[in-house]
């Protein structure tokens, strides 16, 4: 026979007689939003809010300012070899159209306009 019949409890106990099995949510919440809160509060004295962090962005800020014309000089000196590389390409591609000349803009607007295409700079694009 079962329990239930031996005592002659029909169905199930009252809950109110049930062990609580689990902690209440409050616990864990206090918990995760205390935690939360020293994290970001860490993270906060880490580099936002410190002096010395700032000092050190401004530091390579300053630094990469001051190799941006040495940059710029060696980018401008790539693109002018490879321009000429370019213009020689297009003599010797367009060498038996009547009236072409070489290296002179195709839109006619009097705007200098930067190249378009990849082909000046094939390990970007």
């Amino acid at each position: 026979m079962t329990e239930a019949m031996i005592r002659k409890k029909p169905g199930m106990a009252s809950v109110k007689d049930m062990p609580l099995l689990q902690d209440a949510p409050w616990p864990f919440s206090l918990q995760f939003h205390g935690a939360f809160a020293w994290g970001m509060y860490q993270v906060g004295q880490v580099c936002h809010g410190s002096l010395m962090c700032r000092a050190l962005k401004e530091e390579n800020y300053a630094a990469r300012r001051a190799i941006l014309p040495i940059l710029q000089a060696e980018e401008d000196e790539r693109f002018v070899s490879e321009w000429k590389k370019y213009l020689d390409y297009e003599a010797d591609v367009m060498k038996d159209v009547p009236g072409w000349k070489v290296g002179e803009n195709v839109y006619n607007s009097g705007r200098w306009m930067p190249p378009a295409t990849g082909e000046l700079r094939p390990d970007v694009w």
